[in-house]
């Protein structure tokens, strides 16, 4: 296992043996690193990780492995959310199972609780998709043979019921009970004719709003993180966008922009 230079590409390539979780010695290569210290650099890391015993329990594997790998590559609002659903609806159901004890029969006993407590069917889509995740991760990384989750069957629904909502008169009925609420009353005027999220108006700023072109720039959003209000960007790039504003929302957003005192 000694990293050599490869003459024909100028890079470092490293040939190692390592046995993977089932007990088989395998052997493989890797290559073009920059460097020798980068190649062994990367063995080391490798081999630490394919020592993973699948004889741990369930829990340890997600704490000291899974959320480690996703801390480095999700949101941190993306990574609590995370957490909420899998500290609460799964840890707690196989924690204290080993990863290479469950079965099928496991996933679906846990789904069948799951859909007895009367969750919405996304949300069951939701932890069953995490659950899943985990496992496949597993699965393609640390060579666990097989995900159960894909012998067990999904459960809930991708996709919501027929939503209702309200007419437009509904929505002006309900803005007239608004009518001495002046900050209510702009914010949800805001929300139904742009179509923006909560956090999104909540991180507006007059800056964000250029009365002249009628138009809305979203580029940020309001956050609760860990019991902190944080400002983030938009999960993904779709979601920085410009909006147009009608000529009637126009005048009362400079209408109440302009009842604000030292507004900045």
């Amino acid at each position: 296992m000694k990293a050599e230079k490869n003459k024909k590409t100028g890079k470092w390539d490293i040939q190692y043996r390592y046995t993977d979780w089932q007990g088989i010695r395998r052997k493989s290569m890797k290559r073009g690193f920059d460097t020798k210290r980068e190649a062994e650099e990367w063995l080391r890391e490798f081999l630490s990780v394919k020592a993973v015993d699948f004889n741990m329990l369930f829990e340890d594997f997600v704490n000291d492995i899974y959320y480690k790998d996703q801390a480095t590559r999700l949101r941190e609002h993306t990574m609590e959310n995370k957490h909420y659903l899998i500290d609460l609806k799964i840890l707690p159901y196989f924690g204290r199972k080993k990863m290479n004890e469950i079965k099928a029969g496991d996933i679906r006993k846990w789904q069948n609780m799951m859909i007895s407590k009367g969750y919405a069917p996304t949300y069951l889509k939701t932890m069953n998709n995490q659950l899943s995740a985990i496992f496949n991760f597993a699965e393609k990384y640390y060579d666990l043979s097989t995900n159960p989750c894909k012998k067990a069957g999904s459960m809930g629904k991708s996709k919501a019921d027929e939503m209702k909502f309200w007419t437009k008169e509904e929505f002006n009925q309900f803005l007239d009970s608004l009518m001495d609420k002046r900050v209510s009353y702009i914010s949800f005027k805001i929300l139904y004719w742009t179509g923006i999220r909560c956090g999104e108006l909540l991180a507006l700023r007059p800056m964000d709003i250029d009365l002249d072109t009628k138009e809305m720039y979203i580029r940020r959003s309001l956050q609760r993180l860990k019991g902190k209000v944080v400002i983030t960007e938009p999960k993904t790039a779709k979601g920085i966008r410009t909006i147009a504003i009608p000529d009637f929302l126009v005048a009362d957003i400079k209408d109440y922009l302009s009842s604000m005192y030292e507004l900045l």
